[in-house]
């Protein structure tokens, strides 16, 4: 059995992305946001707010796309297994 490894980088992607916006925006209403703001250390311009959570989509889709295309590269080298 072989990834498909943009499938799994779309899939990661989208979840990671998501992930990230609706922890932001709750941290928001909740009126938190000192664990969650330290995103802005990896993510250059991200902040706790609605800005900063489309920002945070957009960061954690490339971070999740790269993260599961790399993991389905690397598990189709290692696994052994001829692509279909």
């Amino acid at each position: 059995m072989t990834l498909d490894a943009k499938a799994l980088g779309l899939a990661t992607g989208i979840i990671m992305g998501a992930a990230i916006f609706v922890a932001t925006i709750w941290v928001q209403a909740a009126g938190g946001g000192s664990l969650l703001g330290q995103l802005s250390r990896f993510y250059f311009g991200y902040s706790v707010g609605i800005g900063g959570a489309f920002l945070g989509l957009l960061y954690g889709f490339i971070d999740g796309f790269i993260g599961g295309w790399l993991l389905a590269l690397l598990y189709n080298k290692f696994s052994g297994s001829k692509p279909e």
